[in-house]
């Protein structure tokens, strides 16, 4: 069977492409009914057409990631975990890198996403460098969760991380953790900068 390109007219695919589409299709709707919006109105706050968007969900079409980060910040999808590829590869000795700045930029309301090494595919791991915005829990409408593991290192500035089924827990520079990524969770600043964090996302 022959790919199915975008239909979006003068948006060249970006070199990596979305993750597995019947995951990523499921993932959009869900939030999209979720928000209560309709196919229409979820296209056209993302400036894509409506049959674009009715093929991602029915899995139909891979769209770039500048469609993907699109739909992110309509539907306000907290996690960049849409862009973990499959793991499934018969390559071996692959290798990618990210010049210091030059990553993939994903915002949200509460936080600011660099993804990195973001041209290779098929991997299982997703590294990126997060700013938190947040400055209170209450700025979360729901708790953020998706499927496997996650580690978590605080580069710079103090923030609490909740979680749906600890204390909260307060760190700062140097501190680290490692958690269930399908547990609830959100990060909030506490220092006078916000802090900014190194996340590995793994999908099991």
């Amino acid at each position: 069977m022959e790919p199915v390109q975008s239909e979006e007219a003068g948006l060249a695919p970006e070199a990596g492409e979305a993750p597995d589409g019947q995951v990523l299709g499921k993932m959009i709707r869900d939030a999209r009914k979720e928000k209560g919006l309709t196919l229409e109105e979820a296209a056209k706050a993302a400036a894509i057409g409506r049959s674009t968007l009715s093929k991602i969900e029915n899995n139909q079409t891979r769209p770039s990631f500048e469609i993907i980060r699109r739909l992110m910040q309509t539907l306000e999808l907290e996690t960049p975990q849409l862009f973990v590829q499959s793991a499934q590869s018969s390559i071996s000795g692959r290798r990618d890198y990210t010049l210091s700045g030059r990553g993939e930029h994903q915002e949200t309301k509460t936080y600011d996403h660099e993804l990195l090494c973001t041209e290779l595919t098929s991997k299982r791991m997703l590294p990126y460098i997060s700013t938190i915005k947040a400055r209170d829990v209450t700025e979360y409408d729901s708790w953020v969760r998706h499927r496997g593991e996650e580690f978590m290192y605080v580069i710079s500035g103090d923030l609490v991380l909740y979680t749906e089924h600890y204390r909260p827990l307060s760190m700062t520079a140097g501190d680290s953790v490692y958690y269930d990524s399908g547990m609830g969770h959100g990060c909030v600043s506490t220092s006078a900068e916000d802090a900014k964090v190194l996340w590995v996302s793994l999908e099991i």
